[in-house]
């Protein structure tokens, strides 16, 4: 059975700031002379984030820095510096007019090294504590043969940042996806959007965005957990993170960071499957996501009277009752936890055995035991063709040509072996033999006695 969950949005936290560092890296190579929307990308760029910076003044907690690249030599081509980076106005707090005015006299001229910038920007941020955020604006590539994903992820993974956040201004679709390893790319394709899309980043980059995944047990409280759990793009259906649902010390669900940009498919592996789709989460709270009916008990497949059996390593297949989907395949004598539900358990004996409407309830194990297998032991004096047969004429084992002698195993009930030498031109040479197997015992059975 398939639960769907539910979400609950707005659950506000602490509305407080964290330190916070934003550092500005501003594309000004010469691409950014290329008129958009009516105006020059460079100008329509500084003025707009110049907007952004008056309305950032003030707020307690907060520090801006500036870092620019292409703006200090003029592009050549085949010989771009690519050092043409530059700490234009380090970290401090108040210093938004500073910004401003250091981006009305930028001239664009250079190249675009982002890789060099990004690598170069971990230096710019003052020591301690604090939430330290990079927001690229560009309208390029990297143009410097380096690599912009593999610096993002080793400043992430040193937690020098988090992960940064990209503004591309008029980038051609076959480029854009090449920012998406960086970090958190934006798509203006004109100079509103890019308004639109630098407020959306100074609100995500400035407050967090939380959620817990509350997996609900019989009595409506919040404590399934251990479980895998995997976030994806809804849109694209890429994977964006995957990790181990954990309650946390306080023995409440773990709060995890989130980007409230997308919109997510979230899927948590339980057996069978919780999912839930098109959730979008409030910025700047405390989001739930809550999936009732996710109470788990277990089911443990076994053979009467002990682990050992004839089969060796026997893999034992759980289906819903309903769908009758595969769930989950593992070894006889194990335990595994299934949602709370009915489940049809399917051990591939000689001849498989079906254990039907199989109830699992919270917390509790579920048994699922069928006999211990016997033996036939078969003594054939010649080749041939034959089979050997339930009471009901399901085939069990099938043998063409060669001589079937050898020892079978079988479970418990009432069989018939029927055969006929390779060299018997005639049906009226059938051999037919009927025969009863017992758990534990081997019954041997001979074609010409």
């Amino acid at each position: 059975m398939l639960f769907c969950g539910s979400l609950v949005h707005g659950q506000s936290e602490n509305e407080g700031l964290e330190d916070t560092q934003i550092l500005f890296v501003f594309d000004a190579s010469n691409s950014m002379n290329a008129f958009w929307d009516g105006n020059r990308k460079i100008e329509v760029a500084t003025a707009l984030l110049s907007e952004t910076l008056d309305e950032l003044y003030g707020i307690p907690g907060l520090q801006l820095g500036l870092r620019v690249y292409g703006h200090q030599t003029k592009f050549v081509q085949g010989n771009q510096d690519c050092d043409d980076t530059e700490l234009v106005v380090p970290f401090s707090a108040g210093n938004n007019l500073i910004i401003s005015r250091a981006l009305t006299r930028l001239r664009a001229q250079g190249t675009t090294p982002i890789a060099r910038s990004l690598e170069r920007a971990a230096e710019d941020f003052p020591n301690g504590p604090g939430r330290k955020v990079i927001i690229l604006i560009t309208d390029g590539i990297e143009a410097c043969d380096e690599d912009p994903c593999a610096v993002s992820r080793m400043l992430q993974e040193k937690g020098i940042i988090v992960k940064p956040f990209i503004i591309g201004i008029g980038i051609e679709d076959g480029y854009k996806d090449t920012f998406r390893c960086v970090g958190n790319f934006f798509d203006a394709t004109d100079s509103e959007s890019f308004r639109e899309v630098l407020d959306i980043v100074i609100e995500q980059a400035m407050h967090d965005t939380t959620y817990e995944l509350d997996l609900m047990n019989g009595s409506n409280q919040p404590l399934e957990t251990n479980v895998a759990v995997s976030l994806f793009d809804y849109s694209s259906g890429a994977l964006m993170e995957r990790y181990m649902h954990t309650l946390n010390s306080a023995g409440l669900p773990d709060t995890m960071h989130i980007d409230p940009v997308p919109t997510y498919q979230l899927v948590v592996h339980t057996l069978p499957a919780l999912i839930k789709d098109s959730i979008r989460f409030d910025a700047r709270s405390h989001n739930r996501i809550v999936f009732d009916g996710a109470a788990q008990g277990l089911i443990q497949p076994e053979f009467a009277r002990g682990d050992r059996n004839d089969y060796g390593e026997l893999v034992v297949q759980v289906f819903g009752s309903e769908s009758c989907s595969l769930l989950h395949a593992y070894p006889i004598n194990t335990t595994v936890k299934f949602l709370m539900g009915t489940y049809d358990v399917l051990f591939p004996t000689y001849p498989p055995v079906w254990v039907r409407d199989v109830k699992v309830r919270e917390g509790q194990i579920s048994s699922v035991s069928i006999p211990q297998p016997g033996a036939v032991q078969l003594d054939a004096v010649s080749s041939g063709y034959g089979s050997i047969l339930t009471e009901s004429g399901q085939v069990v084992y099938k043998f063409d040509a060669g001589n079937p002698s050898g020892r079978y195993i079988l479970q418990p009930g009432k069989y018939q072996f029927v055969f006929r030498s390779r060299s018997a031109a005639s049906t009226e040479y059938s051999i037919t033999r009927s025969f009863t197997i017992r758990s534990g015992n081997t019954y041997h059975l001979s074609t010409h006695g």
